[in-house]
C-alpha cells in the first residue's frame, strides 16, 4: 500500500477520533494512512501556525486538517483559497500541492449533509445559532445558503460576532442575519424554530452548556456539532425537554469524507465511515477510551 500522512492541527485535541476515522478508511483506498495531531495545547508545541504548516509540508505531509482555535487565522498562512472557503472566512483542510498551500472548508458541507439527514423537514423560518468563530462561520454559511430564512447568532465576542454578521448580510442580505449578545438570547429564543450549537462549549476541553438549557422550548429542535462527548449536556437537556435533536458525528463523517478526497483524491464510503465512527464512540462510552490512543506528535519532523 502506497504511505499517506496528513494530520490535524488545534488545541486540546488529545482525544480526536480523527487518527482512527481517517487511518482505517485509507487501506480500501489502497493507501497506509498516518494521521498526526498537532496539539498545541501539549509542552513543547508551538502555537506557530506558520512554522506547524512548514514542518507538516517539509515532512511530506500531503495537506493538513484545521480546528478551534486556528480555522480563521491560518487563511493568512495559506496561498489560496477556495471559492467556498474565501466565502466564509475559515479553512479546515489545507492541501500542499505544487508547493503551494490551497485551503478549503469542508465543515459547511458536512453541516448541511448531517443536518438533511439527521432533521428532515425541520422547519428553519428562524435559527439562533451559538458561536461565530470558524466552526459558527461555516454552519452560518450552510443555513444561509440552505434556506434558513433569518438567523441570530449569539457569541460572547461583540468584534467576532459583529463580524460574522457583517460579512454574511452583504452576500446573502441584511434582513437574513442579526447579532445578539448572551443576554438577549431569551428574547431570539422566544420565536427560534430551532437552535445550532457552533460554539465549542459542550467538548471535553471546554465542559458546560453554551446557554441556560431552561432557554429551550417545546417545539424547537437543536443541532449541537460537539460529537465529544456524544451526548454533551446541552443535548441531553433538549431531548429531555421534548425537542428533536442531533450531535455532531454526522458533521463530523460528512466534513471528514471530503477532507478525505480533498487530500487524498479518493472518494471515501461515507456510510463505512459513520459505522466507525460509531463504534469508536461507543467504545469510549463503555470504557473511557476513544481506541487506540492517538498518536502524540509533538513536531510532525
Amino acid at each position: 500500500m502506497r504511505p499517506f500522512r496528513y494530520g490535524l492541527i488545534g488545541s486540546g485535541i488529545a482525544t480526536s477520533l480523527s487518527p482512527p476515522l481517517h487511518e482505517a478508511e485509507g487501506p480500501h483506498h489502497g493507501l497506509d494512512v498516518s494521521y498526526a495531531l498537532i496539539d498545541t495545547a501539549r509542552p513543547g508545541v508551538p502555537d506557530d501556525l506558520g512554522r506547524l504548516l512548514d514542518e507538516a509540508e517539509a515532512a511530506g505531509f500531503a495537506g493538513v486538517n484545521i480546528t478551534h482555535p486556528f480555522k480563521q487565522r491560518v487563511i493568512a498562512e495559506l496561498d489560496r483559497l477556495s471559492p467556498q472557503a474565501a466565502d466564509i472566512g475559515a479553512v479546515n483542510t489545507v492541501v500542499f500541492t505544487g508547493g503551494r498551500r490551497i485551503g478549503h472548508n469542508t465543515d459547511a458541507a458536512g453541516f448541511a449533509e448531517s443536518f438533511r439527514h439527521g432533521l428532515p423537514g425541520a422547519a428553519s423560518g428562524h435559527v439562533v445559532q451559538l458561536g461565530a468563530g470558524g466552526a459558527g462561520a461555516a454552519c452560518a454559511y450552510a443555513q444561509l445558503s440552505g434556506g434558513t430564512r433569518r438567523l441570530t447568532v449569539a457569541d460572547p465576542d461583540p468584534v467576532r460576532r459583529a463580524g460574522l454578521v457583517e460579512t454574511f448580510a452583504a452576500r446573502f442580505g441584511a434582513g437574513r442575519i442579526a447579532g445578539a449578545a448572551p443576554e438577549d438570547l431569551d428574547g431570539a429564543l422566544a420565536s427560534a424554530d430551532g437552535v445550532v450549537n457552533a460554539s465549542p462549549v459542550g467538548m471535553d476541553a471546554h465542559p458546560g452548556t453554551p446557554l441556560p438549557p431552561e432557554l429551550l422550548r417545546p417545539g424547537q429542535w437543536l443541532v449541537d456539532i460537539v460529537y465529544m462527548p456524544l451526548e454533551t449536556p446541552l443535548l441531553a437537556a433538549a431531548r429531555a425537554r421534548g425537542l428533536r435533536a442531533i450531535g455532531g458525528a454526522g458533521m463530523c463523517v460528512f466534513q471528514a469524507a471530503e477532507s478525505f478526497a480533498l487530500i487524498t483524491g479518493r472518494t471515501p464510503d461515507t456510510g463505512r465511515m459513520l459505522g466507525r465512527l460509531e463504534r469508536l464512540l461507543a467504545r469510549r462510552g463503555r470504557d473511557g477510551r476513544a481506541g487506540p490512543p492517538p498518536t502524540e506528535t509533538r513536531r510532525v519532523t
